[in-house]
């Protein structure tokens, strides 16, 4: 079926055209008859406190419609969040971010709503900020959150939202049998996902419910969310998600979408908010980290024992940072083979923007500080950094975490391949310096997926998904899926996403699960297409169901064989018609699992790189990264190279360059693209190879495992490692800008 743009060929991907000639409508660009427009007002410090709000000048203003501030809300507050019923529909009382509503202006046109904005008088009064974790953590510390809103708990009263203890063994008994114990602290900043379209909201009343659009992941969360704010069934409340231009996690879960609600409904119209560049900086985050890694190991690298502390910055409110701080933490020891391990992970409260996964959700951070160590623990003992690596690694079949899943794939391929391409062991000039480094991160602990696939008359088909499709290319999987199972070519294959009203449910878009879950979905649909055709044809010939097969589009009975098109022009008959697919794709929980459940599968990549370093201006240039990442089986192999290289660009980016930057009143000071840099293609390495390792060995169609984030996990301690070689320098703060690679260079000893 390669031919016809089947599964393993190079299908050029479904909606690409539209994305780049601007022809795709995003929320901003959606019509919608008699809407208004809104602007948040919001005050210029993280913390304060809400005296009063005098907001007739800008209500007096023709066009404006009205001002809506916390008092025209119902009492109590409504509160939400994915976890954690925390997060208020707007500031109540007191702000507790730089960027928090604390009114919203709606007017007939955007720019009077912003003109309105400036006229809202907002008497408030400045309160310390926390945006640190010594500030968070100090004992006379500010409360971020007040603890009536707080589940009952030993960390009530502190700054502590949350702490998990993971591991196995006896880590303080393990400690005296290793000959090397290294110990370091490491850090990780806050990061934004700086997706190119900001976020944006539609609400409209419909009847008695309501309709809604946004530029999110996971349109089902979003309409429970909706439901339980506004007091509604779910059936009253129906979701718009047009595919996001971009997301990388930060579009996950609720923000600004029931404010915009309670507008609508007040307003009796639609509603559009549209955030500029600078306010979704201020709407989400990438959790910070502090991490320290104590690693013991015998003279010959082998691992004794490994201890964790991190520490995550999650923001004002838990939103999914406190999940990123268990998930994240829970593999901290990565995919080694070590006797004993100890892991206390805790999310922290802080006066700064509620935190978003971000690609990798705390694998990156924890992979930095775990790879980082381990480096430091080889060199100690004088072993070679691939070799540590290969000895501790597990094999396929055999655990890493007691009790969890086992390692799905031969991990020891995907090393050795990254280390022969990237030549490990050759000499480089003087000035440059070699890296490597290993990233594992667990799919899906549970999920739930269901699709439609209608098989038409003429032999085309419409595939139904309530997968967002963020730019990952889920619409053209899914249509290689169907034409392979079908027999049709890819031009017959319809994809239909983005409405709650009409496409089955699906539980999120995230954690690389939907090539896996929604994958198995569809290819359920098929085959119960597949199951009904095989028994209209033998009760039509009269013969045993169990005497004709199907197979990737072709039907066989005995020495016979008939394309899926033909057999289903048999089957319907001059009344023509259809024939109708269900499929559902399921990974349930597991109560006592301390994650919800185990690992579907896990994304494991390994990253090498060489870099120049140049002394006298502490500036790194990636020469060659080398990607690669154990897929289990390539579905569009252009659009595996597109995701892979795309993380790795992003995690070089992180690496070298990104951080929030926030100012001791809590402000952030580097809003939007001029002050927040991000690799541009002057930044980009000199050579990018992505390899894939394919043994057919993963749980979804066909053997594919998810792989859109596994670039992105080791990168940073690949690269950090290279300037170690290259320089002598060991730097373990990120970003690795010019000015700290130069400090750290005049520091050296």
């Amino acid at each position: 079926m390669k031919d016809q743009g089947g599964i393993g060929a190079r299908a050029h991907r479904i909606g690409g055209v539209g994305r780049v000639t601007g022809a795709q409508q995003y929320v901003a660009d959606i019509p919608v008859a008699d809407v208004l427009h809104a602007k948040l007002v919001t005050l210029d410090c993280a913390h304060a406190r809400i005296v009063s709000i005098d907001k007739s000048a800008a209500e007096a203003l023709p066009g404006v419609h009205f001002v809506m501030t916390a008092d025209d809300l119902p009492k109590p507050m409504p509160r939400f969040g994915p976890e954690y019923q925390d997060r208020p529909v707007m500031a109540d009382g007191e702000t507790k971010y730089h960027g928090e509503a604390v009114a919203a202006v709606v007017a007939d046109t955007k720019d009077l709503a912003e003109e309105a904005v400036r006229l809202v008088k907002v008497e408030y009064e400045v309160l310390p900020a926390i945006h640190s974790l010594e500030a968070a953590l100090a004992p006379d510390a500010v409360l971020v959150q007040d603890p009536a809103i707080r589940r009952p708990g030993p960390n009530v009263d502190s700054n502590i939202l949350s702490e998990y203890h993971f591991g196995w063994g006896d880590v303080d008994a393990a400690a005296k049998e290793a000959d090397i114990v290294v110990e370091h602290t490491y850090d990780w900043p806050s990061q934004t996902q700086f997706a190119i379209e900001p976020h944006g909201f539609i609400a409209a009343p419909d009847d008695d419910g309501i309709v809604v659009w946004s530029s999110i992941q996971h349109p089902y969360q979003l309409q429970k969310t909706v439901a339980k704010v506004l007091g509604l069934p779910m059936a009253k409340v129906r979701v718009f998600a047009p595919d996001p231009g971009g997301a990388f996690g930060g579009k996950q879960h609720t923000k600004l979408e029931p404010l915009v609600a309670f507008l609508a409904l007040r307003a009796g119209r639609p509603v559009r908010l549209i955030l500029t560049l600078e306010e979704a900086f201020q709407a989400v985050r990438r959790t910070g980290a502090r991490i320290k890694v104590r690693t013991g190991i015998k003279r010959d690298g082998t691992l004794v024992f490994q201890d964790f502390e991190n520490h995550f910055l999650i923001g004002c409110y838990a939103d999914t940072g406190d999940r990123v701080s268990a998930k994240g933490s829970f593999l901290s020891a990565g995919p080694y083979r070590t006797p004993a391990v100890r892991i206390v992970s805790r999310s922290i409260l802080s006066h700064t923007t509620p935190t978003h996964p971000m690609r990798g959700f705390g694998i990156p951070q924890v992979t930095w500080a775990r790879e980082s160590n381990l480096d430091e623990a080889a060199i100690a003992a004088g072993v070679d950094r691939l070799e540590i690596r290969l000895k501790n690694l597990v094999k396929y079949g055999e655990e890493h975490v007691p009790g969890d899943t086992p390692a799905d794939g031969d991990w020891a391929q995907t090393v050795r391949k990254a280390a022969a391409e990237i030549k490990w062991g050759t000499p480089l000039p003087q000035g440059q310096g070699r890296g490597i480094a290993i990233g594992v991160k667990s799919g899906p602990t549970t999920g739930l997926s269901y699709s439609t696939v209608r098989f038409l008359a003429d032999g085309s088909a419409i595939v139904f998904s309530g997968t967002s499709d963020m730019g990952q290319g889920a619409r053209t999987i899914y249509a290689q899926i169907v034409a392979e199972e079908l027999g049709i070519s890819l031009d017959c294959v319809a994809v239909v996403m983005g409405d709650t009203a009409v496409v089955p449910y699906d539980q999120q878009t995230s954690a690389s699960r939907s090539s896996v879950l929604m994958g198995n979905a569809v290819l359920n649909a098929c085959r119960d297409i597949q199951r009904k055709l095989r028994a209209r044809i033998a009760e039509m010939e009269e013969i045993a169901d169990a005497a004709i097969t199907i197979d990737r589009g072709v039907m066989r009975i005995a020495d016979r064989e008939e394309p899926l098109p033909v057999v289903l022009a048999r089957v319907l008959g001059r009344m023509g018609g259809e024939v109708v697919g269900n499929g559902e794709a399921r990974k349930d929980a597991i109560a006592e699992h301390p994650l919800g459940g185990t690992a579907l599968f896990f994304e494991f990549n390994c990253t090498a790189v060489d870099v120049a370093v140049d002394e006298e201006t502490g500036e790194t240039t990636v020469l060659k990264q080398i990607t690669v990442g154990d897929v289990g089986f390539a579905l569009n192999p252009v659009q595996v190279t597109g995701q892979d290289e795309g993380a790795a660009i992003m995690g070089m980016g992180q690496t070298l360059m990104e951080h929030l930057i926030w100012g001791p009143d809590g402000r952030t000071r580097n809003l939007g693209a001029i002050d927040y840099r991000i690799p541009t293609s002057l930044d980009l390495p000199k050579e990018l190879h992505s390899f894939s390792i394919e043994n057919a060995d993963g749980p979804g169609p066909y053997g594919v495992k998810g792989i859109s984030e596994g670039s992105l996990l080791c990168t940073a301690p690949a690269i950090a490692a290279a300037v170690r070689d290259a320089t002598g320098a060991v730097i373990r703060d990120l970003p690795l800008s010019p000015e700290r690679v130069w400090r750290a260079l005049k520091e050296r000893t």
